[in-house]
C-alpha cells in the first residue's frame, strides 16, 4: 500500500511558514532585521518613480542567500523561486538579480549592515552569550576579483619618474643653451611640473610652426630642404615633451592611487598585492587582495574592517578607532597575537584607550627558551650598572653611553634610542660572534627604554592567570570564525570590486557565519534541554487537518476536491 499521491488533484496553497522547521535560520534572520530601527531605512525612501522593494526584505534575502553559500545575484534570485525560507522572507516577491546586486553594493547598505552587527551584539548580551570583558582581534587575507598579472608597483613608477625628470631637465638645459626657448619660472628647481612642461611644448610648437610657415613661403627647393632638415629636431623634441606630459600625468594618478601602499591592481585599484596563505605552487606568488580584520567574542564577529595594508601591525589602531566610532565601546582587555605587538600599538591601547593589551611581542616566545636566556651575546643578558649607566660585554669590557638618537617612521611615530659603544673591541676573541662592525670600530648597541618598559609590562601581564587564560582562549575564539567563513561557508574570494563594495560583501558573509552559529547553538541547546529535563513544563503543538467541504472542479480529472482547515492545539505537559 502506498501513500496517496496524485498530481492531478488541486491542492490549496498553505502558508510557507508552516513548512519551515522550528529553528530554521530564516526566523533568526527575520528577528535580526526586524530589530533594526525604522529610521535606518529612511534614506532608501524615494518620493518619485516606481515603488521600490522594502530594504528590510532585500536585506533578509541577501543574508539568507549568503547563509546558503549563494554569493551571486542570479543564485539568490533562483533561491527566491525554489527555497521555502526565501519564499517566506520575500512574501511572494521575486526581485531580479540586478535589483539584488544593486542593493548589495549600495553605499547606504553599509549602515544597515552596521545596524545588524550592533543589534546582533545586543541580542548576544541579552542572552548572556558573551561576557563583554575582552575582544579577540585577528586578520586574514582574502583574494580580490582582479587580474593576477595587471599589477603596478610603486618602486617601478618611482624609477620611471626619476628617469623622466632627468631627461626633461637635460632637454630643458639644452634648449636654453641653444636659445630655442626662453627661461621659464620654475616652482621647483629640481624638476619641471606638468604646467611647465606644457609651456615648453607650446614654445617648441611655435618654433615648429615658424619653420613650417617659412617652408611654405619659400620657392627654392634647396632652401625648403634645408628648412625641413632644421625643423626635424624641434619637431621630435615637441613630440617627446608631449609624451612626457602624458606619462607624468599617469605617474601622478598612480601615486594618488598608491597612497601609502606599494602596489595596486589595474582591474581593482583598491586591492593590494599580498602573499596569501593558500600558496599552492609554493613560489611566494603575490595576489591582489584585501586584509580583513575582525573582532570576536564567543566565536561571534562583533566588528570588522577592510584594509589595503598587508601587515597586521599597522591595522590595529585604525581598526580600534572604527570599532569605537561605529560599533561599541571597547572592553577592558584587547587580545591579539604577536603580529600586533609593537611600540605604537601598546602606547595607543594603554595610554589613549585606557585598556589592557594582552598582546605578546614578536620575540616573546623566543625569549622564554633556555637557549635564548643563556646566549652571552644577547644584549638583554648583559650585566648593567645603573649608577655608571654602562653594560658589561662577554669580554668584560664596558659599553658606555654616548648619545641619544631620535628616529621617525613613515607613520610619524618617533622612537628615542640611547646609543652605547664599547670602549675597545681590539683583540676580543669573541668579536666574530659578537659584532659585525669593521676592524678598528667598536660595537654599538641601541636601547629603546620605552620599548623595554612596554615589553616588561607585557611579560608581567601574560604571566597573570586571567591574562594568560584570555590569550589561550584567542585561538579557539577568533580562528574558528575564519575556518567557518572559508571552509564551511565557502567564501574564499570576493565577487565585487572596490573597497566600499567589498566591505558590504564581507559584512553579509560574516553576519551569515554569525547567524549559522547562533541558530546551531539555539537548536542544540533547545534539543538538549528537551531531552534532559523531566520535571519542566513543555508546550506541545498538535496539528490537525479537518475536512470542511467538497468542491466540484470541472477542470480536474478527479472532479471533486476536498477542502481542509488547519487547527493547532497546544498542550502543556
Amino acid at each position: 500500500m502506498f501513500k496517496d499521491y496524485n498530481m492531478n488533484q488541486l491542492v490549496l496553497p498553505l502558508d510557507v511558514e508552516i513548512k519551515l522547521q522550528e529553528h530554521d535560520i530564516a526566523f533568526s534572520i527575520h528577528q535580526l532585521v526586524e530589530s533594526i530601527p525604522t529610521e535606518a531605512f529612511a534614506p532608501f525612501l524615494q518620493q518619485t518613480g516606481c515603488p521600490a522593494y522594502h530594504p528590510r526584505m532585500m536585506l533578509k534575502l541577501i543574508l539568507c542567500g549568503y547563509t546558503q553559500s549563494a554569493f551571486s545575484g542570479r543564485r539568490i534570485e533562483d533561491l527566491t523561486k525554489d527555497s521555502l525560507r526565501m519564499m517566506w522572507l520575500a512574501q511572494g516577491y521575486q526581485p531580479s538579480y540586478r535589483t539584488i546586486n544593486r542593493f548589495r553594493v549600495h553605499p547606504l547598505t553599509k549602515e544597515l549592515l552596521r545596524q545588524c552587527f550592533v543589534q546582533f551584539r545586543c541580542q548576544l548580551v541579552k542572552e548572556d552569550l558573551i561576557a563583554q570583558e575582552a575582544i579577540f582581534i585577528d586578520g586574514t587575507k582574502i583574494e580580490a576579483t582582479a587580474n593576477k598579472f595587471t599589477f603596478v608597483w610603486k618602486r617601478s613608477i618611482e624609477k620611471y619618474e626619476a628617469s623622466l625628470v632627468e631627461k626633461s631637465n637635460q632637454l630643458y638645459e639644452e634648449l636654453l643653451q641653444q636659445q630655442i626657448i626662453p627661461a621659464i619660472e620654475q616652482e621647483v628647481e629640481t624638476q619641471l611640473s606638468i604646467t611647465e612642461l606644457k609651456q615648453v611644448a607650446e614654445k617648441l610648437e611655435e618654433v615648429v610652426a615658424d619653420y613650417t610657415e617659412r617652408i611654405e613661403q619659400s620657392e627654392k627647393a634647396q632652401e625648403r630642404k634645408q628648412l625641413r632638415s632644421e625643423r626635424k629636431t624641434p619637431k621630435q623634441q615637441w613630440k617627446q615633451v608631449n609624451e612626457w606630459i602624458t606619462r607624468k600625468q599617469k605617474y601622478e594618478r598612480d601615486f594618488a592611487i598608491f597612497g601609502k601602499r606599494n602596489s595596486y591592481a589595474k582591474t581593482d585599484p583598491d586591492a593590494t598585492f599580498m602573499r596569501m596563505k593558500d600558496d599552492y605552487m609554493q613560489n611566494g606568488q603575490l595576489k591582489a587582495g584585501y586584509n580583513l580584520q575582525i573582532a570576536t567574542e564567543g566565536q561571534y564577529t562583533l566588528a570588522y574592517g577592510i584594509y589595503a595594508n598587508p601587515t597586521d601591525t599597522k591595522t590595529l589602531i585604525p581598526f580600534l578607532d572604527e570599532i569605537e566610532r561605529r560599533y561599541f565601546q571597547l572592553p577592558q582587555h584587547i587580545v591579539a597575537d604577536a603580529g600586533y605587538g609593537s611600540e605604537p600599538n601598546y602606547e595607543d591601547v594603554r595610554n589613549n584607550r585606557k585598556c589592557e593589551p594582552v598582546i605578546p611581542y614578536t620575540h616573546y616566545r623566543k625569549e622564554q627558551s633556555k637557549k635564548y636566556q643563556q646566549d652571552p651575546f644577547r644584549t638583554s643578558n648583559w650585566m648593567y650598572d645603573e649608577e655608571l649607566d654602562t653594560y658589561i660585554c662577554p669580554y668584560q669590557q664596558k659599553v658606555t653611553f654616548r648619545y641619544e638618537s631620535t628616529q621617525e617612521d613613515k607613520e610619524g611615530f618617533q622612537r628615542t634610542f640611547r646609543i652605547y659603544e664599547c670602549e675597545d673591541c681590539t683583540g676580543c676573541p669573541f668579536r666574530e660572534k659578537c659584532t659585525k662592525a669593521q676592524e678598528g670600530k667598536s660595537r654599538k648597541i641601541k636601547v629603546n627604554e620605552n620599548w623595554e618598559q612596554q615589553k616588561a609590562y607585557v611579560r608581567t601581564k601574560l604571566s597573570e592567570a586571567k591574562a594568560g587564560t584570555l590569550y589561550r582562549q584567542r585561538k579557539v575564539d577568533v580562528e574558528p570564525v575564519f575556518g567557518c567563513l572559508k571552509a564551511n561557508l565557502g567564501f574564499t574570494r570576493f565577487s565585487v570590486r572596490g573597497q566600499s563594495k567589498v566591505e558590504n560583501e564581507i559584512g553579509f558573509a560574516l553576519m551569515a557565519v554569525n547567524l549559522r552559529k547562533y541558530r546551531w547553538k539555539r537548536k542544540s541547546s533547545s534539543s538538549s534541554s528537551f531531552h534532559t529535563s523531566k520535571n519542566r513544563n513543555h508546550l506541545m503543538r498538535f496539528r490537525f487537518f479537518v475536512w470542511t467541504r467538497t468542491i466540484y472542479v470541472p477542470a480536474s480529472t478527479s472532479r471533486f476536491v476536498r477542502e481542509f482547515s488547519i487547527i493547532d492545539f497546544y498542550i502543556t505537559s
